[in-house]
């Protein structure tokens, strides 16, 4: 790839940001359809409601806290540069958090809740394109965009959580940031090559996800299927794993040789 289709992948992301910034204005508010909130399985097991929704959070603390301890021990030829692990430890905090901000959310779940859970994810998401593009575009500009991006995932949280106290929901802001980002990502795999070995493994980790979100849509169907586990669950568990596989990747991966062209930091 050559520095000039890097600057189009830059410029390409400039665009789609300011494609989403113009639906959020443009686009009437668009409340979040009931079934996200309708969940089957509340059984109480051990003094504590909605116990398999709640427990099933256990994961994402211990995936994200294992995250962080192997950034942390910093392994040669995780990143080639320092100032990449800055997304990934913004990424593998935010899954620790949301153990705490879903589980928070289930023992009671209500509107007012459902905040906490869904900052950290948009955290996660924002963080984890942050770390792509530095990846395969430009680490430059994948830790300039960092903090941007976790600034957008905030607000889209808290813009939804105004509007639905106003009356008028919209979940369009939330949605860009999850799926918009899950785009993104995969996009930026497909176009440009990473600079590090097991490349492909993002896109099983999207692939997982999007498996969690199927689970999450059909949260009763499953539940009906022998009245074991529910989608919603059983949602929790394959995102988990989604991190996991992100993780496996980070614990496995060395720089290819020779490296690709991704423009460093100076």
């Amino acid at each position: 790839m050559t520095y000039t289709s890097r600057d189009h992948g830059i410029w390409l992301l400039a665009l789609a940001a300011l494609a989403a910034g113009l639906a959020i204005v443009l686009v009437p508010p668009l409340p979040e359809p009931r079934i996200f909130r309708e969940l089957v399985d509340d059984r109480t097991l051990f003094g504590i409601a909605n116990f398999w929704n709640v427990v099933s959070n256990a994961p994402f603390l211990i995936i994200g806290a294992w995250g962080l301890y192997v950034i942390a021990r910093g392994r040669p030829g995780t990143f080639v540069e320092r100032e990449e692990k800055w997304a990934y430890v913004a990424c593998f905090a935010a899954v620790a958090l949301i153990a705490l901000g879903s589980t928070y959310y289930h023992l009671a779940p209500l509107d007012d809740r459902l905040m906490w859970d869904r900052l950290p994810i948009s955290l996660g998401f924002m963080a984890l394109l942050a770390a792509v593009i530095a990846e395969r575009i430009s680490v430059k500009a994948g830790v300039r965009a960092l903090v941007p991006l976790l600034v957008a995932g905030v607000a889209s949280v808290l813009y939804w959580r105004w509007s639905g106290l106003r009356g008028a929901e919209n979940i369009l802001p939330y949605a860009i940031v999850q799926y918009g980002a899950i785009v993104a990502i995969v996009a930026i795999a497909a176009l440009y090559p990473s600079r590090y070995t097991r490349g492909a493994d993002v896109l099983v980790a999207v692939a997982i996800y999007a498996l969690a979100k199927l689970a999450e849509v059909l949260d009763a169907q499953v539940y009906a299927l022998g009245g074991v586990i529910s989608g919603h669950t059983l949602k929790h568990l394959l995102a988990a794993l989604a991190v996991w596989w992100l993780l496996r990747m980070v614990l496995l991966r060395s720089p290819l040789s020779p490296p690709s062209s991704v423009r460093p930091t100076r």
